[in-house]
């Protein structure tokens, strides 16, 4: 009679005993993510006794898997009703390496990913041309000019004038360049930038660098696309980025890589990667996020490190996403109820009250404590500095 089936971590120790409907189970994320890949590959997987599923994930201690989730717990309690969750992936193989969450109920759930979807935009803005110090002149709001200045990739048009776009924090007129817009994560310009870099473009360059909505369907082409308003669960995220720190090369995150039943071969997932972006425009797009990084209260992990927050209008969900050149990480947070009946306004989470919730506050906390812990004791690795020469100063969107 075949045993219980039992999941591996990356050495090969248990992690704990697998079920179908993953009750019960102490890596409740993990699990379900487990049973969606088997479902995925053959649905009679979740019926056998005795497989063995070795994983992608790293439980050593203090390090990765564990990192993540005391870095998760000191920050947000299980009672807590926003639940907090975090994915950490290896660039250039896809490897999971992390899955952590405040509590099993609302586990990954697809949370709109705000700001932290501004750099795909940046990367189409730079793979057509643009420069570093390229930019535009800036005001408090903005509206789409017509219905024409946003097709889709239908090419329907999809502008909404009557919308009225703002930042958080105002600034007047002014101008305003990718480099600092990126750095203070402003929203009217990036609406200005995907007007002018196409929403097509921004959307199939998120696409091809890995980002997916959490229930499947395609994207949504929106105007406001490059403010993060699809729902895409921290997986998607952290896939993504780590197609940024791989320089372009996209390897779609998995987190099996056997599974053995004992009567036969075992089955085996090797990476599946392939290049989705000009080295360059991906080492473009890091400089800044890494300059971002350095200039916010977060400061730093103790190496080379880029990364962006993810603030939602109404602060429905907040996010922070970034990555060393060894390991990607992204870091959800919001209430699985609804954000827009339940903003992260208000709100106590951790023990503490918060009058809001954005990107760089509590899940930039918990992200860069887990990166701290997850780099230390690790070989030194740095990026790829950019091409000042296509990408520094600006061509034709200078100021005057």
């Amino acid at each position: 009679m075949a045993g219980k089936s039992v999941l591996l971590d990356v050495e090969g120790a248990v992690i704990e005993e697998f079920s179908g409907d993953c009750a019960g189970s102490g890596y409740p994320y993990l699990c379900r993510h487990v049973r969606e890949r088997l479902l995925t590959e053959d649905p009679r997987l979740l019926t056998r006794d005795g497989l063995t599923i070795r994983t992608t994930i790293d439980q050593r201690l203090q390090r990765l898997q564990r990192a993540a989730q005391r870095a998760i717990d000191a920050h947000v309690h299980r009672d807590d009703a926003p639940v907090a969750t975090q994915v950490m992936i290896v660039p250039g193989e896809g490897a999971i390496r992390a899955m952590a969450t405040s509590r099993g109920a609302g586990d990954g759930a697809a949370l709109q990913q705000g700001t932290t979807a501004m750099p795909y935009t940046l990367a189409a803005a730079l793979a057509a041309g643009l420069r570093y110090d390229d930019g535009f002149p800036a005001s408090d709001v903005y509206r789409a000019p017509d219905h024409t200045a946003f097709r889709n990739c239908a090419g329907q048009s999809v502008g909404e004038p009557s919308h009225v776009i703002f930042d958080l924090e105002k600034g007047g007129d002014r101008f305003v360049t990718l480099r600092s817009s990126t750095l203070g994560a402003m929203n009217i310009f990036y609406m200005r930038l995907a007007e002018k870099t196409g929403l097509c473009e921004t959307v199939r360059t998120a696409e091809s660098l890995g980002l997916r909505r959490g229930d499947g369907a395609p994207l949504r082409e929106l105007e406001t696309f490059t403010l993060g308003v699809n729902e895409a669960d921290p997986v998607s995220v952290a896939g993504s980025y780590a197609t940024l720190a791989a320089r372009g090369r996209f390897c779609e995150p998995t987190v099996i890589t056997e599974i053995r039943d004992g009567s036969a071969a075992p089955r085996l997932f090797p990476p599946r990667c392939r290049q989705v972006l000009d080295p360059a425009v991906a080492d473009a797009v890091t400089g800044v996020l890494s300059e971002a990084l350095t200039e916010s209260a977060l400061g730093g992990v103790g190496r080379e490190a880029a990364g962006m927050p993810g603030t939602t209008s109404g602060f429905t969900a907040a996010r922070y996403a970034g990555y060393t050149p060894g390991l990607a990480s992204a870091v959800s947070l919001g209430d699985p109820r609804d954000g827009y009946r339940y903003p992260l306004t208000d709100v106590t989470i951790g023990g503490h009250r918060h009058p809001r919730v954005d990107g760089a506050s509590v899940p930039g906390s918990i992200w860069k404590e887990t990166m701290t812990e997850a780099v230390r004791g690790t070989r030194e690795t740095g990026f790829v500095r950019p091409d000042t020469g296509r990408f520094g100063g600006c061509r034709d969107a200078c100021p005057n």
